[in-house]
């Protein structure tokens, strides 16, 4: 039992079953499915989170009908053809201690993908939607089809417990087609199943007695739901704790599991999966609304990334269970780490966002850019010692020959990190500095933290060249030099400065009263530097090349970030390249018409272009090693997620045949 989190080590019941602990992976896209069927990517995907420690695992959104398309990845539980691979998945979290529970689910009007062919599905609702997001038009559900989808609930239940799982959870959150029917701003139906309170939670109390008919008294039936839906046209807390109050009254679900947001516009999305700037657990008081008003297990989600967090939030008796996903998405064993008290050694996620829930809007499975094993189990899951240790020298401490130098230790090499700095981290320690970024520092502290364990010989200070890798005789030479920025060509008046993003940051740059900034990624530089001088009070003028700003970011962190800079006034400018400045005004030209754009007045000119690789040191030299590989932003600047995998495939390649 751990010493430090005793709460959250205790053992939880539901109904007939006992959960070991109270930490829950909930239900989450992983875009591994295919053809409508669990695959073996995504049992080995829930194994290595039980083997971890992980309490309960709610498995994805499973499609409870034809219609209740969503993505081209979402498992079909309408047919028989997902038992086999729900079997596979149940025996392996069983096998590590574990329970699972299905997701029985019906997006209605929130349809976010399209057809094989390319084609838009139709999208049902209970009422005509014009939906904001995903610039569809749902149209009413018949009676008909409303049977023939509350059907859908009960088999689709039947054929998960079927396949062994220990119970199913209906997806009434985040505006999904259960929401939709209790929701009267989106319900406008005149029939049965409109109008009334009684009468628009009637879908739900259809839907849980059909899965209970269809499954018998001994699984557990849980409800997910968002205490708040954060949106003027979704639900309130006030109409979800009505629904809540009605359905417990009739003792229709064995637990809650509260949330909050809708996936029904740009401010109630962010909330699906909150991003760094929001605080730790900040849905815990919804759920402790649930909490005081049921007497049976209540759930909660919302950026709970640490154990700490989550033990406060059941010791002060706000929830039961925790959701922890990201957490676990970053670091499998996060649970087993913590039971043992061996908080160093977890790997804390950082809500980035972008390899897990940005991975499915590039149409990729999930992962980590902390921790690219994830999503990737069956290639990296296991990673074994070499047969034959070398001697491997890595060249460079940013992420990616952090993590080279980390895995290839970690297989039993004997390695040596040289950095030419004074403290490893490269880029991210740059990009800490930006506003509401300092959390994406724990990227270094966790990659140092793997460094420290796997025993990696370090060396700051050191610019390493041909003659100090000779002398080291290394077999295999990791080049992970990194990047300096890149500039554009620009014409310059006499006197006139163009600053990067780094000058800015490292506080070499002199800045005016009015900024102007080209920003040629859309990433988080631009909008991070225009947050940071609006806020120290001067004027800002962000120059995109693309159609907008942040192009580059996922939606969750962009439009919350582009509304942010909105509101403190920052003026956006889109379709323009830099084209150089004079001693008053900077000039763009459009990149389409080619017609000039002319900043005023911007004292200030920052230029954030991306980065060029460092040159090779070792191009040419003869270093005695028999393998030398460049990776990461000395390959081709790119991110920190593709320097962490790099790293991960350089380290763990090194001595395999």
């Amino acid at each position: 039992m751990s010493k430090l989190f005793p709460n959250l080590f205790s053992p939880l019941g539901i109904r007939d079953i006992e959960v070991r602990n109270r930490i829950l992976s909930t239900g989450h896209h992983t875009l591994l499915a295919r053809d409508g069927k669990p695959t073996d990517e995504l049992v080995a995907y829930h194994e290595a989170r039980a083997k971890g420690g992980a309490g309960l695992i709610v498995l994805e959104c499973t499609a409870v009908h034809e219609t209740a398309f969503y993505h081209g990845t979402n498992i079909n539980g309408f047919t028989d053809d997902c038992i086999p691979g729900f079997r596979k998945i149940a025996d392996v979290i069983h096998a590590s201690g574990a329970k699972s529970f299905g997701q029985l689910f019906h997006p209605g009007c929130e349809v976010m993908g399209i057809a094989g062919d390319g084609t838009r599905t139709v999208a049902y609702a209970p009422s005509m939607v014009k939906h904001e997001r995903y610039l569809t038009t749902a149209v009413p559900m018949s009676r008909a089809l409303i049977a023939d989808v509350i059907a859908g609930y009960g088999a689709t239940a039947a054929r998960l417990i079927e396949a062994g799982l220990d119970g199913v959870e209906v997806m009434a959150s985040h505006g999904y087609l259960p929401s939709q029917f209790l929701n009267p701003r989106i319900n406008r139906r005149e029939d049965e199943w409109g109008g009334s309170f009684e009468n628009r939670i009637r879908f739900l109390r259809e839907i849980v007695s059909a899965v209970r008919a269809a499954i018998g008294p001994g699984p557990v039936v849980g409800l997910r739901i968002s205490g708040d839906e954060e949106d003027a046209r979704g639900l309130h807390l006030d109409e979800c704790l009505a629904a809540i109050d009605a359905l417990h009254g009739e003792r229709a679900f064995d637990y809650y599991n509260v949330t909050a947001g809708s996936s029904s516009s740009a401010k109630a999305v962010v909330h699906i999966v909150p991003p760094m700037s929001f605080k730790p657990a900040y849905v815990a008081p919804y759920a402790k609304a649930v909490r005081t008003r049921v007497d049976v297990p209540v759930f909660v989600v919302g950026r709970i990334n640490q154990p700490h967090e989550a033990e406060a939030v059941i010791r002060n008796g706000e929830a039961d269970m925790c959701g922890m996903t990201r957490a676990m998405i970053s670091d499998p064993e996060m649970p087993r780490k913590a039971r043992e008290d061996r908080t160093d050694d977890i790997r804390a996620c950082v809500a980035c966002n972008q390899a897990c829930i940005g991975h499915l809007y590039l149409g990729a499975p999930v992962s980590c850019i902390q921790h690219p094993e994830s999503g990737r189990e069956r290639r990296f899951g296991v990673r074994g010692r070499a047969a034959s240790p070398l001697r491997v020298a890595v060249v460079g401490g940013g992420p990616a020959g952090m993590k080279a130098a980390a895995v290839a230790a970690e297989r039993g090499h004997d390695v040596t990190l040289l950095e030419r700095g004074r403290r490893l981290g490269g880029q991210v320690l740059l990009a800490q500095m930006l506003p509401g970024r300092a959390e994406f520092g724990g990227v270094v502290t966790n990659l140092a933290r793997e460094l420290e364990r796997a025993q990696v010989r370090i060396e700051l200070g050191v610019d390493a060249g041909p003659d100090a890798l000779r002398a080291l005789r290394a077999d295999t030479v990791v080049v992970a030099t990194g990047a300096t920025p890149m500039r554009p060509e620009l014409e310059l008046s006499d006197g006139r400065v163009a600053y990067d993003a780094w000058q800015v940051l490292d506080g070499t740059a002199e800045i005016g009263r009015h900024v102007a900034i080209a920003d040629w990624r859309g990433d988080w530089v631009g909008v991070g530097l225009a947050e940071r001088f609006i806020r120290e009070g001067r004027q800002v003028t962000l120059v995109t090349s693309a159609h907008g700003p942040a192009v580059s970011l996922m939606p969750y962190v962009r439009d919350q970030w582009v509304a942010t800079l909105q509101g403190l006034g920052v003026r956006f400018v889109a379709y323009a390249r830099p084209f150089g400045a004079d001693g008053a005004d900077v000039y763009f030209e459009h990149t389409y018409s080619g017609e000039a754009i002319i900043v005023s007045e911007a004292d200030t000119f920052v230029v954030s272009y991306g980065n060029a690789p460092r040159p090779n040191p070792f191009e040419g030299a003869d270093l005695a090693a028999a393998n030398v590989v460049v990776i990461g932003d000395a390959a081709s600047p790119r991110t920190v997620e593709e320097a962490v995998l790099e790293g991960l495939v350089a380290g763990d390649a090194i001595g395999r045949v």
